[in-house]
């Protein structure tokens, strides 16, 4: 596989991490664990399908994935070309009209939302790029043509700051007495601007932090208790559901 990642300009950094072209030449079958970002993709050759259980279901050349509680699996053709778009959080909320919780776990594709004729134009144009820098160029100039100027909801964005200060380690009711305010009109906002709940966020945060903060060697109660688990039988339940595995088979395969 063949990856590079690009800034984006100027006017897109406060709302996207990065832009990423990824190429594979063999067809393959992998695993994407959640994150706290939507990612945008545009197919310029080959393409993709995602697995619900056994079902097999072919996406839309162009499309979002929202903000995901649990580990997907994925399949390219062989010969496949990818731009994509790492959103960061809260930025995508810039983009659409659309409340961000309706993409939550699902890929969901742009016809849904824009033109079809300004999509197939766009997708003809990546296709005869012929370098990785005009095809960000071309991304870009799509994304700049859809943002809404709007200042960000700075209690949300708080709220996020604090939960990842916490590194997810923090109760519903601590949050929303830290901003002092009631948690349904809150709860509402947050979703509709990040993507997901304010509790499911903060969960993808805590297990997020597990996987970048294990050191070889740990104990399993040490991964929990480090975590803020204090039932063990929970933190493998959740950590199961992340990564589709145990913490003992993952991190052993880290190693």
């Amino acid at each position: 596989m063949r990856l590079r990642t690009y800034l984006p300009c100027d006017i897109l950094q406060p709302y996207v991490k990065s832009i990423d072209i990824q190429e594979t030449i063999t067809e393959t079958v992998y695993k994407v664990l959640p994150d706290t970002s939507l990612v945008m993709g545009f197919q310029y050759k080959g393409a993709l399908s995602t697995f619900l259980g056994l079902q097999e279901t072919r996406l839309s050349p162009y499309g979002i994935t929202g903000m995901p509680d649990r580990f997907r699996l994925f399949k390219n053709t062989a010969d496949t070309g990818t731009v994509l778009v790492f959103f960061k959080v809260a930025g995508a909320v810039m983009f659409f009209r659309e409340s961000l919780h309706e993409f939550a776990g699902r890929s969901v594709s742009l016809d849904n939302f824009l033109l079809q004729s300004e999509l197939s134009l766009l997708e003809e144009q990546l296709q005869e790029s012929g370098t990785d820098a005009d095809r960000v160029r071309l991304v870009e100039e799509f994304l700049l043509s859809r943002i809404t100027p709007g200042s960000k909801d700075e209690m949300v964005m708080e709220a996020v700051r604090y939960i990842q200060g916490s590194k997810g380690n923090i109760k519903m009711r601590e949050l929303t007495s830290h901003l002092y305010v009631s948690s349904s009109p809150f709860e509402k906002r947050f979703r509709s601007i990040v993507g997901t709940s304010p509790k499911k966020f903060a969960s993808l945060v805590r297990l997020k932090n597990v996987l970048t903060s294990y050191r070889s060697g740990q104990s399993l109660t040490e991964i929990a208790h480090g975590a803020g688990f204090y039932d063990q039988s929970h933190f493998i339940k959740q950590f199961k559901t992340f990564t589709g595995d145990t913490p003992e088979n993952f991190f052993r395969g880290a190693k």
